[in-house]
């Protein structure tokens, strides 16, 4: 006699079980489910006779057991505290009780839950239910940026956390975006096969067979393919800098710009200077330094970044230092 909680997964099509937990549940004398568990379906498409019940009783699953061999197919959350509870109740009087894993997670399996959630937060909260892709660029910046403190700090505990908000912002963009009936819709699963599509595209070394001799070549076929890919989208008025976002911060634009053109092998002389086209004299200078950080093989974003790192530290220490009023 024996007792088997039999535990599954709700992000795995249900009936896409093991074969030792289909083995289980055809040989089993009793087996017993809650109502409404999403395995029911399948377990009758089986021909499984399974008894439901609103709520599992620990004390009744134990003693049934004793008499047969007994299967409780666990709800999905897993019922941790009803294991416990048999526990307690065959520690003085044993009996066989086994967890068998029917089914398991795959990798990247919480997405689902992901999906599950923002849908949920979209019909049922009121807040979430206003947004639209416009009010919601703000907190992906934000979020962006945390990301980037996180890393800047070194603080790679929390990147975990701060990667998880990034990805619930494409996640509600995607949500927002399924609601469209105007050609425009597309869905989370678009947006996921969209860049897996890229990646292969832009890997041909890794899934096409293509023979590299190490990271330069890589980059290069990488140019290459993006550039046949704008040419495909924008044709004859396809331009190296399509892409560029515009909105960024000013500095990793100006290297961003100047980065696209140097790849085309763009005069040098392209670059304003004062006065032209309503140019300052200042902004020309910056303009400059950014060139002067590329050739020294620095990033001027990232180093402005440090120095205002290093000035904010300073500031605050001073403060500190200050007598209190």
């Amino acid at each position: 006699m024996s007792l088997t909680l039999l535990a599954t997964t709700h992000r795995v099509a249900p009936g896409l079980l093991t074969w030792r937990a289909w083995e289980r549940l055809r040989t089993a004398a009793r087996v017993l489910a809650p109502a409404g568990h999403p395995l029911l379906p399948a377990l009758a498409d089986a021909e499984i006779a399974v008894a439901e019940t609103p709520a599992p009783d620990p004390a009744a699953l134990v003693a049934a057991a004793r008499e047969t061999d007994v299967v409780w197919v666990a709800a999905p959350e897993g019922d941790e505290a009803l294991l416990r509870e048999i526990g307690s109740l065959v520690v003085a009087d044993p009996l066989d009780v086994e967890v068998l894993h029917g089914s398991y997670d795959l990798p990247g399996a919480r997405l689902l839950d992901l999906v599950a959630v923002m849908d949920t937060l979209r019909r049922e909260c009121p807040w979430d239910r206003e947004q639209t892709h416009a009010s919601l660029v703000p907190y992906l910046l934000e979020e962006s940026y945390e990301v980037l403190d996180t890393v800047e700090s070194g603080d790679l505990g929390a990147l975990r956390e701060e990667l998880g908000d990034v990805l619930m912002q494409v996640a509600f963009h995607s949500v927002v975006a399924a609601e469209r009936t105007d050609g425009t819709e597309f869905t989370i699963d678009d947006v996921a096969a969209g860049i897996v599509d890229k990646l292969v595209r832009r890997h041909p070394h890794v899934f096409a067979g293509v023979a590299v001799s190490g990271a330069d070549e890589v980059n290069a076929n990488w140019d290459q393919i993006k550039a046949a890919e704008r040419e495909a989208k924008h044709g004859a008025d396809a331009s190296a800098l399509d892409g560029v976002p515009m909105a960024q911060p000013a500095l990793s634009l100006a290297a961003q710009l100047q980065r696209r053109a140097g790849r085309m092998e763009a005069p040098a002389g392209l670059a304003p200077g004062p006065g032209e086209d309503g140019v300052g004299e200042l902004g020309a200078r910056l303009f400059a330094l950014v060139a002067e950080a590329r050739a020294a093989g620095l990033d001027p974003e990232t180093e402005l970044r440090a120095v205002s790192r290093v000035f904010r530290d300073r500031v605050r220490a001073w403060e500190r230092r200050q007598p209190h009023a």
